[in-house]
């Protein structure tokens, strides 16, 4: 057996076979109904129409063959090509077959068998055809590690991605396009997009087969290495930028509008709920840092050249400037109630500034290298700082001084965030690490360890029971707070992930990378019962805005820990 498919109606399992017959089968009852004779050779594809009423077969005898399946007789046979047959596929109105042999695709009318057209010759051999469910775009796999996506109106190249596998096949709404590869992986394409939704790994072979539920929830796929997989297909959108690299992601608080900061010197505003742009600012400069006030009203930039601008949300424009002495600034947070911005430089400096005047109220000079990140407790009073002399360090807000230096990495800090109980803090690091620490002592209470490469970004929920990280292996990682363990590993960013955000909500993650894009990540939320009785247990206090939002929304604001 080398190819397979079922008719539409599920009655009849066409079979290729080595030899060349192929064999028709009565699925309820098990028994074979008839062997289509005439090729003489490999039979390597086998696809019905879609009214059921044909079947087309392709060979290593160069030859295509469309079968009557009613009469079991060949109606035509296609002599075009003058290699092996690797791939047959109907458009979704029965009208036209794609065909693959060798280099060569080619497009036949099913009623006369009349060449329609040939496509431009492939750079390797044609391995898979596969038309979209809407007809409009034929997926080509060319040998040469690419696909090609073909518009069937104009018969133009819509886009190539950069993927070569043994077998595709699209979601039953053609929006996503899943590879099986040779080298052992399953890729996920957003098609409109033209960008990876998902790498999923696993198998440990060649990837032959690869199908979606007719849900779209679902991809299996089959390997060389003896396994059928299942996997659930990611919830998640695509931003595409077109400015460079995405190096800040931030979302109001409203969960309504995401923030990209693209180093080429642009912000872009997406729409959370549909994925679509909002609107765009020019910026002035790359991008290194973004942060919104806690009313949403205004997003602060740090920018390459050593200035922040604060934008006002409602017309687009910079309300004011603050001009930070320093060569760059990679870092920019709100207090909580908004008055004061703290800014990390590329001297190793952390100031705090007056949003409404613009003036410096401290300035914080103690690391040894620059201030790549920094965060303030949920209650405004500590300011932690992530910097490239390999430390952590947790300021007094209102004097300026250090209360303790985190040390324990043995690489850069990169990245700071305190959990909303404000207990602990997270920090990422070069080392490859993420360490959680006790924020009053200074002393480390675990240390999560998966990521393959440099750790960028960190993140807590806002329940506090998980913690994202973004990594230049191009993983987003989400960990167990309480066990230290990671719970999902979201693969799709084709470069370093410098960024990580969840929304005020805790439903979604976004992701920012050097790839270009920003993504949008769907966060599977625990049950309202035992998230509630979670933080009524571990903080003793009453649910935060933002918890509420997640877990009871549009309920009243009375208490609700006992």
């Amino acid at each position: 057996m080398v190819s397979l498919a079922y008719s539409p109606d599920g009655s009849t399992l066409a079979v290729g076979t080595n030899e060349g017959p192929v064999r028709l089968w009565n699925v309820a009852t098990g028994k074979p109904l008839a062997d289509l004779t005439g090729h003489t050779s490999q039979v390597n594809s086998v696809m019905f129409s879609p009214d059921g009423k044909t079947l087309a077969t392709g060979s290593n005898d160069t030859t295509v063959r469309l079968w009557d399946v009613t009469t079991r007789k060949p109606r035509t046979i296609l002599r075009e090509h003058t290699d092996i047959v690797h791939a047959v596929s109907f458009s979704p109105n029965g009208r036209t077959l794609a065909t693959a042999g060798g280099t060569v695709v080619r497009l036949s009318d099913i009623d006369s068998g009349a060449a329609l057209r040939t496509l431009p010759e492939s750079e390797g051999t044609v391995g898979s055809v596969l038309f979209s469910p809407d007809g409009h775009t034929l997926a080509t796999e060319n040998g040469d590690g690419s696909v090609s996506l073909w518009d069937v109106d104009t018969w133009k190249l819509r886009t190539a991605l950069n993927g070569s596998g043994n077998s595709m096949a699209y979601s039953p709404d053609g929006a996503l396009l899943v590879i099986g590869d040779s080298y052992h992986y399953v890729q996920i394409w957003d098609v409109a997009a033209g960008a990876v939704r998902a790498t999923l790994l696993g198998h440990t072979n060649e990837v032959a087969s690869v199908a979606f539920s007719p849900d779209g929830r679902t991809v299996a796929s089959g390997g060389l290495d003896h396994s059928v997989r299942l996997w659930d297909v990611p919830d998640r959108t695509v931003l595409t930028g077109d400015a460079g690299a995405v190096r800040a992601v931030a979302f109001r608080p409203d969960s309504r509008l995401l923030a990209a900061g693209e180093l080429m010197g642009a912000v872009k505003l997406w729409d959370v709920a549909s994925g679509k742009p909002h609107s765009t600012i020019n910026h002035p400069g790359a991008v290194l840092s973004a942060a919104f006030t806690p009313d949403g009203g205004t997003l602060a930039t740090g920018r390459w050249d050593s200035e922040v601008q604060l934008w006002d949300m409602a017309s687009g424009k910079v309300s004011s400037t603050i001009s930070v002495p320093a060569d760059k600034v990679n870092a920019v947070a709100f207090s909580p109630d908004g008055t004061t911005l703290a800014t990390g430089a590329g001297d190793g400096v952390a100031a705090l500034w007056n949003v409404k005047t613009g003036k410096a109220q401290a300035v914080m000079g103690e690391h040894t290298a620059f201030v790549g990140s920094l965060a303030f407790s949920p209650d405004g009073s500590l300011l932690a700082t992530g910097s490239g002399d390999h430390t952590a360090r947790v300021w007094d807000v209102a004097t300026g001084e250090t209360r303790t230096t985190l040390t324990g990495h043995t690489d850069r800090v990169t990245s700071v965030a305190f959990s909303p109980d404000g207990r602990t803090i997270a920090t990422g690091s070069y080392d490859r690490t993420v360490r959680l620490w006790d924020a009053a002592t200074g002393k480390t209470r675990r240390t999560l360890i998966g990521h393959t490469s440099d750790v960028n970004a960190v993140a807590f929920s806002p329940d506090g029971r998980t913690i994202a990280s973004g990594s230049t292996d191009g993983t987003v990682r989400q960990w167990d707070v309480e066990s230290a363990k990671t719970r999902t590993t979201l693969l799709g960013h084709s470069d370093s992930v410098d960024s990580v955000a969840f929304s005020p909500d805790g439903r979604t993650i976004a992701s920012g990378s050097a790839d270009k894009t920003a993504r949008l990540w769907k966060v599977a939320l625990p049950a309202p019962a035992a998230a509630i009785k979670k933080i009524c247990q571990s903080v003793n206090r009453n649910l935060t805005p933002e918890e509420r939002m997640a877990y009871l929304p549009g309920q009243s604001v009375g208490p609700v820990c006992p």
